[in-house]
Protein backbone atom coordinates (compact mmCIF):
# COMPACT_ATOMS: atom_id res chain seq x y z
CA UNK A 1 0.00 0.00 0.00
CA UNK A 2 1.89 2.51 1.09
CA UNK A 3 6.24 2.88 2.31
CA UNK A 4 7.43 4.87 5.10
CA UNK A 5 11.22 5.99 6.15
CA UNK A 6 11.04 6.47 9.79
CA UNK A 7 14.04 7.16 12.28
CA UNK A 8 13.83 6.60 15.99
CA UNK A 9 16.26 7.66 18.23
CA UNK A 10 19.26 7.11 14.86
CA UNK A 11 18.00 3.88 14.05
CA UNK A 12 16.36 4.08 10.81
CA UNK A 13 13.35 1.63 9.64
CA UNK A 14 11.43 0.95 6.47
CA UNK A 15 7.95 0.62 7.11
CA UNK A 16 5.59 -0.67 4.54
CA UNK A 17 1.14 -0.58 5.12
CA UNK A 18 0.12 -4.35 3.54
CA UNK A 19 -3.46 -3.50 4.42
CA UNK A 20 -5.85 -1.58 6.92
CA UNK A 21 -9.01 -3.66 8.03
CA UNK A 22 -11.57 -1.94 10.53
CA UNK A 23 -8.63 -0.98 13.05
CA UNK A 24 -6.01 -3.35 12.69
CA UNK A 25 -2.63 -2.48 10.41
CA UNK A 26 -0.72 -5.20 9.10
CA UNK A 27 2.32 -3.80 8.55
CA UNK A 28 5.83 -4.79 8.01
CA UNK A 29 9.16 -3.11 9.83
CA UNK A 30 12.20 -3.83 8.20
CA UNK A 31 10.85 -7.29 6.80
CA UNK A 32 9.27 -8.40 10.07
CA UNK A 33 5.13 -8.14 9.68
CA UNK A 34 3.19 -7.25 12.64
CA UNK A 35 -0.37 -6.62 13.40
CA UNK A 36 -0.91 -3.32 14.70
CA UNK A 37 -3.99 -1.85 16.25
CA UNK A 38 -5.30 1.96 15.64
CA UNK A 39 -6.48 4.19 17.56
CA UNK A 40 -8.51 6.87 15.61
CA UNK A 41 -9.72 10.39 17.12
CA UNK A 42 -13.34 11.03 17.67
CA UNK A 43 -14.34 13.46 14.86
CA UNK A 44 -15.93 16.23 16.15
CA UNK A 45 -19.31 16.80 15.10
CA UNK A 46 -20.93 19.83 13.22
CA UNK A 47 -22.54 22.60 14.46
CA UNK A 48 -24.32 23.54 11.64
CA UNK A 49 -28.31 22.71 12.08
CA UNK A 50 -29.54 19.99 9.98
CA UNK A 51 -32.91 21.67 8.57
CA UNK A 52 -35.69 19.08 8.92
CA UNK A 53 -39.01 18.91 6.80
CA UNK A 54 -42.30 16.74 7.20
CA UNK A 55 -42.81 15.42 3.90
CA UNK A 56 -45.26 15.93 2.23
CA UNK A 57 -47.21 13.26 -0.03
CA UNK A 58 -48.23 13.81 -3.59
CA UNK A 59 -49.67 11.82 -6.14
CA UNK A 60 -47.58 13.05 -9.00
CA UNK A 61 -50.30 11.61 -11.19
CA UNK A 62 -52.96 13.84 -9.99
CA UNK A 63 -50.21 16.50 -10.17
CA UNK A 64 -50.12 17.41 -13.50
CA UNK A 65 -49.79 20.92 -13.83
CA UNK A 66 -52.58 22.38 -15.80
CA UNK A 67 -51.29 24.88 -18.63
CA UNK A 68 -55.35 26.26 -19.36
CA UNK A 69 -55.54 29.82 -18.58
CA UNK A 70 -58.84 31.86 -18.80
CA UNK A 71 -58.58 34.68 -20.35
CA UNK A 72 -60.40 37.47 -18.26
CA UNK A 73 -58.14 36.38 -14.90
CA UNK A 74 -54.74 37.69 -14.10
CA UNK A 75 -52.49 34.87 -14.06
CA UNK A 76 -49.74 34.64 -11.45
CA UNK A 77 -46.86 33.30 -13.14
CA UNK A 78 -43.57 31.52 -11.27
CA UNK A 79 -40.27 33.49 -11.18
CA UNK A 80 -37.62 30.73 -11.67
CA UNK A 81 -37.67 27.27 -11.43
CA UNK A 82 -38.66 25.14 -8.20
CA UNK A 83 -40.34 23.56 -6.11
CA UNK A 84 -44.04 24.43 -4.12
CA UNK A 85 -43.43 23.96 -0.78
CA UNK A 86 -46.39 25.35 0.92
CA UNK A 87 -49.91 26.96 0.06
CA UNK A 88 -51.59 29.72 2.18
CA UNK A 89 -54.34 31.11 0.22
CA UNK A 90 -57.09 28.71 -1.68
CA UNK A 91 -59.25 29.05 -4.42
CA UNK A 92 -62.25 31.41 -3.54
CA UNK A 93 -60.33 33.19 -0.76
CA UNK A 94 -59.54 36.97 -1.42
CA UNK A 95 -56.26 38.58 -1.17
CA UNK A 96 -54.83 41.92 -1.42
CA UNK A 97 -51.93 43.74 -3.40
CA UNK A 98 -48.70 41.88 -1.73
CA UNK A 99 -50.23 38.97 0.47
CA UNK A 100 -48.70 35.59 0.05
CA UNK A 101 -50.63 33.30 -1.97
CA UNK A 102 -47.71 30.26 -1.67
CA UNK A 103 -44.11 29.36 -0.56
CA UNK A 104 -42.01 28.23 -3.30
CA UNK A 105 -38.45 26.79 -2.88
CA UNK A 106 -36.20 27.38 -5.21
CA UNK A 107 -32.68 27.34 -5.12
CA UNK A 108 -32.20 25.91 -1.23
CA UNK A 109 -34.48 29.50 -0.56
CA UNK A 110 -38.08 29.40 0.18
CA UNK A 111 -39.62 32.49 -1.67
CA UNK A 112 -43.05 33.87 -0.82
CA UNK A 113 -45.42 34.37 -3.78
CA UNK A 114 -47.06 37.18 -3.65
CA UNK A 115 -50.37 38.53 -4.87
CA UNK A 116 -49.48 41.13 -7.29
CA UNK A 117 -53.17 42.92 -7.35
CA UNK A 118 -56.01 42.48 -5.55
CA UNK A 119 -58.81 40.00 -6.30
CA UNK A 120 -60.18 36.82 -5.75
CA UNK A 121 -58.37 33.41 -6.61
CA UNK A 122 -60.54 31.85 -9.11
CA UNK A 123 -57.71 28.90 -9.63
CA UNK A 124 -54.66 27.56 -8.38
CA UNK A 125 -52.93 25.39 -10.97
CA UNK A 126 -50.28 23.68 -8.57
CA UNK A 127 -50.16 21.62 -5.64
CA UNK A 128 -47.82 21.07 -2.81
CA UNK A 129 -44.60 19.30 -3.82
CA UNK A 130 -45.39 20.43 -7.53
CA UNK A 131 -42.34 21.11 -9.52
CA UNK A 132 -42.82 23.89 -11.85
CA UNK A 133 -40.58 25.66 -14.57
CA UNK A 134 -39.89 29.43 -14.74
CA UNK A 135 -43.24 31.41 -16.48
CA UNK A 136 -45.42 28.24 -15.39
CA UNK A 137 -48.74 29.32 -14.40
CA UNK A 138 -49.13 29.19 -10.35
CA UNK A 139 -52.90 30.83 -10.14
CA UNK A 140 -55.47 32.91 -11.70
CA UNK A 141 -57.06 35.75 -9.66
CA UNK A 142 -59.60 38.16 -10.65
Amino acid sequence: MKKFKFTIRGNEYDVEIKEIENDIARIEVNGTSYDVEIHREKVATTKTPTLVRPKVSVDRKESKIKKTVSSRAYTLKAPLPGNIYKIIKHEGDEVKKGDNIMIMEAMKMENNIQSEKDGKIVSLKVKEGDAVLQNDVLAEIE
